[in-house]
């Protein structure tokens, strides 16, 4: 999975996507006629379909090449950072970890991300109950005043720095939310030979603070369909009760029934789940109570789009050890190269 791993690890906050961009763009343009970036930074490629021109329908594939991450909002005059989050962060997994500010000349600096405060050794037991915000942690640089504003600016983009690693039967890292999505549609149409309908390919942008590359290139490609590609929860951990564990790792890509951004088109669902008993795929249903995907996107645009999402079950999600099962991400690749290749 080296290509995974580059992916996982290239620097890619919301609205600072052109590393991930650029790895897409060289993975799609064997695989596309054309590859082109649209203004929003979008990546687009196209792959014709061999069916009668009149009868070819239009298919987006999309998965978000951003993640979670912060962006510089203040540098106060002892060199510290404060940092304005852009994507969905739970306090608890911020304290004490290591990130990558992507400074001016997009020169690359380790940052220590922490809580404001005292230290456990002089803390009260008040202090000790209280709960964080996300808006009360800062990065430290490790510099002067002086040398971080010759090499930081506000708006800057802060990001987890985590690398990809293997554990068990599965990979673990930051950002596999969505690059195991990105990872998904490459592979997958690597192995589109006969495609009968148009595909567009889509590395999207800023998915994690509102779904917006997805809504304008949806604009410009206008699908009748539409298939986000990304991950969901695998909440299969101790102490968490059956009917709330959404999906489970290792037992399958999950066919998305509905999430908050959008209801999955029944059709597209029943024909999804048949291919996949037909071809032997483990596969799993889901239905996530809150969190959206591209496909809330791509289903508003213009007419409208029968949009799908084909999930990769994650652990831990939104942090630094997201972690994939091998075989959910083979699972999830054979299932949509079997649905392209006809």
């Amino acid at each position: 999975m080296k290509l995974l791993k580059r992916l996982a690890e290239a620097f890619g906050g919301s609205g600072q996507e052109a590393e991930v961009a650029a790895i897409v763009a060289q993975e799609l343009r064997p695989l596309c006629r054309t590859v082109r970036t649209d203004p929003m930074g979008n990546v687009v490629g196209f792959k014709p379909g061999r069916g009668a021109r009149g009868r070819r329908q239009r298919i987006m594939l999309a998965a978000h090449m951003d993640e979670i991450g912060f962006l510089v909002s203040h540098i106060d005059k002892e060199g510290f950072l404060r940092v304005q989050p852009a994507g969905g962060f739970d306090p608890r997994t911020l304290i004490a970890q290591r990130v990558t500010v992507l400074g001016k000349g997009r020169r690359k600096l380790v940052g220590l991300l922490n809580p404001v405060g005292q230290p456990i050794h002089l803390q009260t037991e008040e202090e000790r109950r209280k709960v964080l915000s996300v808006g009360q942690f800062f990065v430290d640089l490790g510099l002067p005043y002086e040398k971080v504003v010759e090499r930081v600016d506000v708006g800057d983009r802060v990001i987890w720095d985590r690398d990809f690693a293997t554990l068990g039967d599965g990979v673990t890292g930051k950002a596999l939310d969505d690059r195991v999505g990105v990872y998904v549609m490459l592979e997958a149409l690597r192995r589109v030979k006969k495609n009968r309908h148009d595909i567009y390919a889509v590395g999207t942008v800023q998915e994690e603070v509102g779904l917006r590359g997805a809504i304008t290139s949806a604009y410009d490609v206008q699908p009748q369909i539409a298939i986000a590609l990304d991950v969901t929860l695998a909440v299969d951990t101790p102490e968490i009760l059956e009917h709330d564990r959404v999906s489970r790792f290792g037992q399958g890509v999950a066919i998305k029934i509905m999430d908050s951004s959008s209801i999955s088109d029944a059709g597209l669902v029943s024909e999804f789940r048949a291919l996949a008993e037909a071809q032997g795929i483990p596969h799993q249903l889901e239905v996530l109570p809150r969190g959206g995907t591209d496909a809330g996107g791509m289903q508003r645009a213009r007419g409208g789009a029968r949009v799908i999402t084909l999930s990769i079950p994650l652990r831990y999600v939104h942090s630094v050890n997201e972690c994939a099962h091998r075989g959910d991400i083979q699972a999830a690749v054979d299932l949509l190269a079997a649905y392209l290749d006809r």
